[in-house]
């Protein structure tokens, strides 16, 4: 296999759908003699907030001396963001060897009758056998889906879960509510383990509190009254946290704060269970993380900020951080959604803070049209245009932008993937340069 060859097997398998379970990922991974139960961990769930948090960690485990990998999903751009080691995404000639690896393994279990796993199973399997050859100290894990029966959850005892913000997501799978959804994703506690939790809705506390009370295990509540901004500006923000002072991040709105001492909290507990992480290694890590497509200014003339804020906390989340960095800019929007998502609610939620909103489609089979996406936007804002491509979108965009103004361009992290390409093509950071 090449690594066309391989992308092409692996989202072919996407037709077996979404099952979630752990049988399958057990099967195949113990045909690849199960290089999952050789590494460490650090387990991450949530609905909001997991990449960040994973990144966060991962950053201050690097800057430790630890070699660590990191699974993430969905990608912006590339396919090979989901799996890295040490910052370094798989590169492609290894995705293609052990790909084919992994095919040989599903043909065998597919000669023997058994279910064919699914592309999220594959891809899980494909990482863990690419962490055990890179000979991880330490993997950060984060759940593509639920938790409880989602492929990742098929390690043993991880040194640290960590449960992020839970909100309402993928409730066609989930749950209606958001104790059904919490229950999906305490299902990541395991036995006897230390479980990081990101202060929440109180229905939601109680579900993992009732998970760590059931398996015996020890639950941390990060403590947010803690957290004491100094500054912020579109370059980062300074803040105070307990008794480390002046600690930087890159990333910007206040959600970014809580996400990072929850990182922060991770690692002082994992330097309790013998990592050797120190407090500069933790202040070099933060300030040393990016996380792309996460209320990312990715051009500066124009102003151009992309967020994958895809439900509706992020949505609110979004909506709160352009009121704080961008209260007097007027305020364009490109919006592109999944008819899968709760599209509605999110517009209730942003357009009224847009001066004018271009709708696009998204590059999927499950988005929603721009024209009717346009629909249900007009009610709540006056200025609304319909785009035939992401391109044009963006174009239409420039060309009404001013000097008091911001691009938003945010929905379905695929689409943003597309927005952040097209400005990555513009060098320097110059309007002159767009044609």
């Amino acid at each position: 296999m090449n690594y066309k060859e391989a992308l092409e097997y692996i989202h072919g398998t996407r037709k077996f759908g979404c099952k979630l379970g752990l049988e399958n990922i057990k099967t195949l991974l113990g045909m690849l003699e199960n290089p999952h139960e050789k590494l460490k961990y650090v387990h991450v769930a949530g609905t909001n907030g997991k990449g960040s948090t994973v990144a966060f960690i991962s950053n201050i485990l690097i800057e430790s001396g630890y070699r660590t990998g990191v699974f993430i999903s969905p990608y912006i751009e590339r396919f090979t963001e989901r799996i890295r080691v040490n910052r370094e995404e798989i590169p492609r000639e290894d995705l293609a060897r052990i790909t084919e690896v992994v095919k040989e393994k599903v043909d065998e279990m597919l000669n023997k009758g058994l279910f064919h796993p699914t592309e999220f199973e594959i891809v899980t399997a494909i990482a863990f056998q690419y962490y055990y050859e890179m000979k991880c100290d330490i993997v950060v894990l984060e759940v593509g889906l639920g938790g409880r029966f989602d492929s990742t959850n098929v390690i043993n005892t991880p040194l640290v879960s960590v449960i992020t913000s839970v909100s309402y997501d993928h409730m066609n799978i989930l749950g209606n509510t958001l104790s059904q959804i919490a229950f999906e994703k305490a299902g990541i506690i395991k036995n006897n383990s230390d479980v990081i939790l990101y202060p929440q809705e109180i229905e939601v506390e109680k579900v993992i509190e009732s998970a760590c009370n059931q398996r015996n295990s020890s639950l941390h509540k990060v403590k947010f009254s803690d957290i004491q901004p100094i500054d912020y500006s579109i370059e980062g923000q300074t803040f105070n946290y307990g008794l480390h002072e002046n600690l930087k991040i890159k990333l910007l709105g206040g959600h970014q704060l809580k996400n990072a001492v929850v990182a922060l909290e991770t690692c002082k507990l994992l330097n309790l269970k013998g990592l050797k992480i120190t407090d500069e290694t933790i202040r070099k890590g933060l300030e040393e993380t990016n996380w792309p497509g996460r209320m990312e200014v990715i051009c500066k003339n124009p102003l151009v900020l992309i967020d994958g804020a895809h439900n509706i906390d992020g949505v609110k989340v979004l909506a709160e951080n352009i009121s704080t960095y961008f209260s007097s800019k007027k305020k364009i929007f490109i919006i592109g959604v999944l008819k899968d998502k709760e599209y509605k609610a999110m517009i209730e939620v942003i357009a009224p803070v847009a001066d004018k909103i271009i709708t696009v489609t998204p590059l999927s089979e499950r988005a929603l049209s721009a024209v009717e996406l346009a629909d249900i936007i007009k009610p709540y804002c006056k200025d609304v245009l319909v785009s035939d491509t992401i391109e044009n979108g963006i174009m239409t965009a420039i060309q009404i932008y001013s000097n008091d103004g911001i691009i938003c361009a945010f929905g379905s992290l695929y689409y943003i993937g597309e927005v952040r390409r097209y400005f990555e093509n513009l060098r320097p950071d110059n309007i002159s340069n767009i044609p």
